[in-house]
């Protein structure tokens, strides 16, 4: 493949993997927003009268209204489905195409160039790089998947501090066999992996689940709407390091060329949940 070519399909994909990334955290931060200001009114309705409002659909509280561009907009939240399976709008492609993407660059910009290797840090193959790469990916989806799933998510200050453990390990052992620009974003791609496996594998199924109920007449399991809820909240966390870590590339001083590259990595992942905390109770 000539430089032209290459640097085109460098361009197209990465003018992709941005828009469907903003496509995707957009909405995602949304509902996270709709889901506090629901909260927030039950709450606010308990307090001044111990009973949710009446004439709200299933007790769910007040409407949110909102204004944009011409036009204002009511949402309501229900506990049942009010219309058929085939009239609900799911929200997957968009993570799809963003991890998709990115994976397509992750191969253009390191798998096959040099941008994956520094004989100063390592003196391994292309080939030994690759595997590792992409052993990182599974291994990261699976430990952290484990973790959510055991006692340890029940203390959100443990499966943090846990969380935080992981990441200076991984992020100290890449930096250790990886150029550091590479290393840096596998660390991204890791959080992207785990974030687009939490839409597919722990959301879209517990939401199948729940409309099949609802369809059904039935009584869906309130296990189901915890687990989505809670890896959706876990993404809204990711997602601001995860663009940290997209960007960082432009600043090698700063970011992966300092002598304390790990550290600042993990600095900044704090600084993201801190961000992403804000963001969410805004």
């Amino acid at each position: 493949m000539n430089s032209l070519i290459r640097e085109w399909l460098n361009l197209l994909v990465r003018w992709f993997h941005i828009f469907a990334a903003i496509m995707w955290v957009g909405q995602t931060y949304y509902f996270t927003w709709l889901d506090g200001q629901f909260s927030r009114l039950a709450k606010i309705e308990i307090a001044t009268s111990g009973l949710a409002k009446s004439g709200a659909p299933d007790g769910a509280g007040s409407s949110i209204w909102m204004v944009h561009s011409g036009g204002f907009y009511s949402v309501d939240r229900h506990k049942s489905l009010k219309v058929g399976p085939e009239q609900v709008r799911w929200f997957r492609w968009e993570a799809l195409l963003t991890w998709v993407s990115g994976i397509v660059l992750l191969f253009l910009v390191y798998y096959s160039s040099s941008g994956l290797i520094d004989p100063d840090v390592a003196n391994i193959s292309q080939a030994a790089g690759v595997a590792i790469g992409l052993v990182v990916l599974a291994a990261g989806w699976h430990i952290y998947d484990g973790a959510a799933r055991s006692p340890l998510a029940r203390s959100e200050a443990m499966f943090a501090a846990f969380s935080l453990l992981m990441i200076a390990v991984l992020t100290w052992g890449l930096m250790h066999v990886f150029s550091g620009r590479a290393a840096y974003i596998h660390v991204g791609a890791v959080f992207g992996t785990i974030m687009t496996a939490n839409v597919w594998f722990r959301i879209l199924p517990s939401q199948r689940k729940m409309i099949a109920a609802a369809a059904a007449g039935e009584t869906f399991d309130s296990s189901l709407s915890s687990e989505a809820k809670l890896r959706s909240k876990h993404n809204t966390f990711l997602a601001v390091p995860t663009v940290f870590i997209m960007i960082s590339n432009h600043f090698p001083v700063a970011t992966y060329g300092n002598r304390y590259g790990s550290e600042v990595l993990v600095a900044l992942v704090l600084l993201g949940w801190a961000a992403a905390k804000v963001i969410r109770e805004a």
